[in-house]
């Protein structure tokens, strides 16, 4: 239960961190969001469980994969919040995050990369 704990804290921790610094600095606050962090923090906890190389590098592989499909969300949300406020904006990024994502698992499919 304690390592859970402990997860669970740093891996808020640096949420609550990366908000904090992008309180202060747009720039900054950006670059470390985009850095992989949690999915280095991820690849730690899965190795440090003990878990098979295989799921390890599985979990790499596919999160390069999902990465790309939510670009375009962070092209749309500066676009749209000014127009649509903070709440529709969230909502019309998720969509076609969503939709971005669809298409791509159907593209992907035909090199023989299954997503889903």
């Amino acid at each position: 239960m304690t390592w859970i704990i402990t997860k669970y804290l740093l891996t808020a921790g640096m949420v609550v961190f990366i908000s904090e610094v992008a309180k202060r600095s747009d720039r900054l606050g950006g670059f470390i969001a985009a850095l992989p962090l949690m999915t280095l923090l991820t690849l730690v906890w899965l190795y440090v469980e003990n878990q098979p190389e295989e799921k390890i590098a599985n979990h790499a592989y596919y999160t390069f994969w999902y990465v790309i499909p939510t670009l375009p969300m962070f092209l749309l949300f500066p676009y749209l919040l000014p127009r649509l406020g903070f709440w529709l904006t969230m909502g019309a990024s998720v969509m076609a995050t969503v939709i971005c994502f669809s298409l791509f698992t159907v593209l992907m499919k035909s090199f023989g990369i299954n997503l889903v």
